[in-house]
């Protein structure tokens, strides 16, 4: 979403704040980008306790909501380097359960992803339809841009986006369009697209695939109220899954119903009716709604921003996730928005009351003495022999009778909260959910909805609640108060790991960096999983920032007083230990600022330290002393990071002699993309201690992001002669040396997919193959510059990964 007025009120609102800079684009070498504070306590003032917000900067529309593989995955439009709308990047954010979320890098990124990283949608290509599976994970495919559609895609869950065709616009409609919608349409078994633009007129153009890359138009749905943001979606009537109504939204929860016949939608009426009675304007409370794809038990649930919500290190935050539904009503079917059921496991204490008269005298009122800061009201009023003209709720009231706002019914006008709602069977239903800078009002099961930001305040004298009553009296049919806990700080943002959580700290600090898990400690620190195992293999990435060691924990109990750990020492040395022992120590060059591969494996009194994937163990030792335990890392007297701590991985397969021996950039070995990942601004090489002249070498190639990725051979140490065969970004597998690039192969090269290339060197004749299969090399090329020398890999100008990395 961009429109002129809102780029307005962004840079009022920004000037209201603490100045940035502007937000721009990055190279490729940053991403995925994690610009946010090493650590965050999300309890400032004014913060939502359970409405998500970032880490920091700036946060308007939600995109592409989605869930894949049992987390839920929240985009959003979002500018990480300041307070105010500037360059858009997609930030992300993942949950178990819709209600506890946590930070993740930067999904979408300038520079590392071409055009305007505008709002969009989001699905899962389950059955690999677009063809652009590469491994394990179903792709997730993105939808974003201005005035045309651009692709991004994901083959690893979310955690790396590479652009389609170099973010080639797949749909270009006339005028000024943005804001793409994607939804499968079960009935005619095909994807359907809307795209919003002002070509003749707000509306919608509707495209239709069957493989999410190609689109055909389909129709045009032009309405004056549809502005910007269109959601579009089947609801049934009622519950009644043969009763089923199309239901057309824009940015500001305006919606009409209507049929939708796979091609054309026609509405049921002209005028819209508002799903959200907040104020719905990009300066509001309530704007950009959009609703989750892929849901597992087939719910609608959206969630919107909110853009009135803003602290010291953030601007704006996301609404509560609602189910949307769809009832019958004499002016016809209305959406009804009702918090997600999983809210309740937000619920730290629950007081009830039934069948209570509230009258003017405070004596009456169930509330009294009761204080909460976050929490959920649920009450049910008889109206039907009521007298009082108005009840309700003073929320966040203090002694002196103020209080930050006030939640009244109005008897005589049928208004709750200023909005019409009238009662059914003569009673009313209010539903309240008071966090520290929003309140959502729910009426009736959801037939009323207003979303809205207050800055409440949290201080202990302003806590309380009161629930009155003017003019008269009226029965309290029931009513429920939950407290409802903190949403926060329950996953992992940069952590790389297969282990189970929650995580657990045993002294020091632990926050979270762009590189992985960061600890601090004046002495010994432990950062404990929740898996525990006897005999293992366990392995991970680690850096000493500064200080003296890094380390993987095993066989640990709760608090780490008891504990194996094999670290990597500044004074040069691998050791492992345990309190009170140093079990074996072997000497290794250790530099602070390189990343360290560890790997451990232990059966039962057996334990054998491998450094940087050496075929042989640095330390082979035997100790009884723990059996079992859990899993996690440490820290000793300084600051140092861990990354993709695994526990019987794949690890980085290679049957070349270790360790290896990182140039420049950096190098870790991934869980989610399994193999070794090397990281540069240029080129980086990782070489093994495999030194060969004539050979047969290969192994497989992915470009995360960037240029290329490659196999090294016939290096020296410190590789400045080699020869290198890469597949290239640009639509090539080139075979270089420095200074000369000796011969190229034109082929389409797609980031995120992985090629197997394979070396045949002879003397001075080299030949390269692309794919496994392959008999007739794409390259055969005559170079004598270099007749031996290691073997490795090199990525260049971005990240790239290689695996199963073999000589034959």
């Amino acid at each position: 979403m961009r429109t002129v007025r809102f780029l307005l009120v962004a840079a009022l609102v920004a000037g209201a704040l603490s100045a940035a800079a502007p937000a721009a684009a990055s190279p490729s070498s940053d991403y995925p980008e994690f610009p946010y504070p090493a650590t965050a306590a999300y309890d400032e003032p004014f913060r939502g306790q359970f409405h998500f917000s970032s880490r920091s900067g700036w946060m308007n529309d939600v995109n592409a909501p989605l869930y894949y593989n049992g987390q839920y995955h929240l985009f959003y439009q979002h500018n990480p380097h300041g307070l105010g709308w500037d360059t858009m990047h997609w930030g992300h954010a993942t949950s178990p359960d819709l209600v506890h979320w946590t930070q993740k890098p930067v999904a979408l990124e300038p520079g590392a992803h071409p055009g305007d990283l505008f709002s969009g949608a989001g699905v899962v290509d389950t059955t690999n339809a677009s063809g652009l599976k590469t491994g394990a994970d179903a792709p997730i495919v993105v939808f974003t841009g201005t005035n045309g559609v651009s692709i991004a895609y994901s083959t690893d869950g979310a955690r790396t986006f590479q652009s389609y065709d170099r973010g080639r616009k797949v749909v270009t409609p006339t005028g000024t369009s943005r804001d793409p919608k994607v939804l499968w349409d079960a009935a005619r078994g095909r994807w359907v697209m809307v795209v919003w633009s002002d070509g003749g007129g707000n509306g919608v153009n509707v495209y239709t695939s069957a493989n999410l890359l190609d689109w055909t138009y389909r129709s045009r749905y032009a309405a004056g109220w549809l502005f910007e943001c269109p959601d579009f979606f089947p609801l049934p009537v009622d519950g009644n899954a043969a009763n089923i109504r199309w239901v057309m939204t824009d940015a500001s929860g305006e919606y009409v119903t209507g049929t939708f016949d796979g091609a054309v939608f026609t509405p049921d009426w002209t005028a819209p009716q508002r799903m959200d009675q907040g104020r719905n304007s990009f300066d509001g409370t309530f704007y950009a709604g959009l609703t989750f794809s892929n849901m597992p038990d087939g719910r609608t649930v959206q969630m919107a921003w909110q853009p009135g919500n803003r602290g010291g290190t953030w601007t704006g935050n996301a609404s509560f996730p609602v189910q949307l539904g769809l009832i019958s009503t004499p002016a016809g079917p209305r959406v009804t928005r009702f918090p997600v059921a999983e809210i309740a496991s937000l619920r730290q204490g629950t007081t009830t009351w039934s069948n209570r008269t509230i009258t003017t005298d405070p004596a009456t009122d169930p509330f009294a003495g009761i204080t909460a800061d976050t929490y959920e009201i649920l009450a049910e009023f008889d109206v039907g022999a009521a007298t009082a003209t108005q009840f309700g709720f003073q929320l966040h009231r203090r002694a002196d009778g103020g209080h930050d706002r006030a939640v009244v019914y109005d008897r005589a006008a049928q208004t709750l909260y200023g909005a019409p709602l009238a009662p059914l069977n003569g009673r009313v239903k209010v539903r309240l959910l008071v966090d520290r800078g929003q309140l959502e009002v729910f009426g009736n099961d959801g037939r009323l909805s207003f979303t809205d930001n207050v800055n409440f305040n949290s201080a202990a004298g302003s806590q309380g609640i009161r629930l009155f009553a003017t003019g008269g009296s009226v029965r309290l049919v029931s009513a429920e108060l939950h407290r409802l806990g903190s949403a926060w700080g329950q996953g992992q943002s940069t952590l790389e790991s297969n282990l189970a959580g929650p995580w657990r700290a045993a002294g020091g600090s632990w926050g979270d960096a762009a590189t992985g898990k960061r600890g601090t400690a004046s002495g010994d620190a432990f950062y404990l999983s929740n898996t525990t195992a006897a005999d293992l293999t366990y392995e991970g990435d680690v850096t000493i920032a500064s200080g003296t060691a890094a380390a993987l924990t095993f066989r640990a109990n709760a608090d780490a007083t008891q504990h194996y750990t094999a670290n990597v020492d500044a004074s040069g040395v691998v050791k492992l230990w345990r309190p009170g022992r140093v079990i074996a120590t072997a000497p290794a060059a250790v530099v602070p600022g390189r990343t360290y591969h560890l790997k451990v494996v232990a059966a039962g009194a057996s334990i054998k330290a491998y450094l940087d994937h050496g075929t042989t163990p640095v330390i082979d030792a035997t100790d009884t002393a723990y059996s079992s335990g859990y899993l996690g890392a440490n820290v000793f007297n300084g600051t140092a990071t861990v990354q993709n701590l695994t526990l019987n991985g794949p690890g980085f397969a290679t049957n070349l002699a270790g360790p290896w021996q990182p140039v420049g950039g950096t190098w870790t070995t991934t869980t989610a993309r399994a193999g070794a990942r090397g990281t540069s601004a240029g080129d980086t090489f990782y070489l093994s201690r495999t030194v060969a002249a004539d050979f047969t070498y290969e192994g497989d190639l992915t470009i995360v992001n960037g240029t290329a990725a490659a196999l090294t051979f016939r290096a020296n140490a410190d590789a400045t002669q080699h020869y290198t065969a890469n597949i290239d970004a640009s639509g090539v597998v080139k075979l270089w040396r420095p200074g000369r690039d000796i011969a190229t192969y034109p082929t389409a090269i797609v980031p995120g997919r992985t090629y197997h290339l394979k070396v045949v060197a002879s003397g001075a004749s080299i030949k390269v193959y692309l794919g496994g299969g392959g008999t007739t090399p794409v390259i055969d090329a005559t170079d004598t510059a270099y007749s031996s020398g290691y073997l490795g890999a090199n990525v260049y100008d971005g990240t790239g990964v290689v695996q199963r990395l073999t000589r034959g």
